[in-house]
């Protein structure tokens, strides 16, 4: 399975998120899955990349030009792929995966999760994004969509696009259902 990770790339974050993130990059390679990410070398994302790496997994990283040509392209990329802008990124990230698990992050990971969400709530593919929800990370976001779904603004359950996880073993039952 291509596992499309969706996570910040700053380094000044909760020692514990750096460690969830290994675990499941470690994980995932084991289990013989591909990562796909933003290819970054810094935060999260240089963290998962080097976790799978370490237990010999693959990597796609999809990176903006303006990216490699500052100089933020991680060593741990097995495979490059250069696109122009945000939305070209996405869309390759898209294009590239299974599935998509959101780790913390910030602005960038928060427009990732819901243009993979809006996606799919049209039609245009079935693959889910799972919210990792490290020490409760994302419970103003599930706040949020709660409401916005008792208020009738969600098009059917929010949850039958963005499933939420607690854990690894959370993810990975997730995973198994399909």
């Amino acid at each position: 399975m291509k596992i499309c990770i969706f996570c910040s790339a700053n380094g000044q974050l909760d020692p514990d998120f750096f460690t969830m993130t290994e675990e499941l990059g470690r994980w995932l390679a084991t289990e013989g899955h591909t990562l796909v990410y933003g290819g970054v070398n810094s935060g999260l994302m240089e963290c998962v990349a080097r976790a799978v790496h370490e237990v010999g997994g693959r990597t796609v990283g999809v990176l903006p030009q303006i990216v490699v040509k500052s100089g933020r392209l991680s060593d741990y990329v097995d495979t490059e792929v250069l696109c122009d802008n945000l939305s070209d990124r996405k869309q390759l990230m898209a294009d590239k995966s299974d599935v998509f698990i959101a780790l913390p992050g910030g602005i960038g990971t928060i427009d990732e999760v819901f243009t993979i969400a809006a996606a799919h709530t049209i039609g245009y593919h079935d693959k889910r994004v799972i919210l990792y929800n490290m020490k409760g990370f994302w419970g103003d976001m599930i706040a949020l969509l709660d409401r916005l779904q008792q208020r009738g603004m969600v098009r059917g359950e929010w949850r039958d696009y963005i499933a939420v996880a607690n854990s690894l073993d959370d993810i990975k039952d997730l995973l198994a259902q399909g």
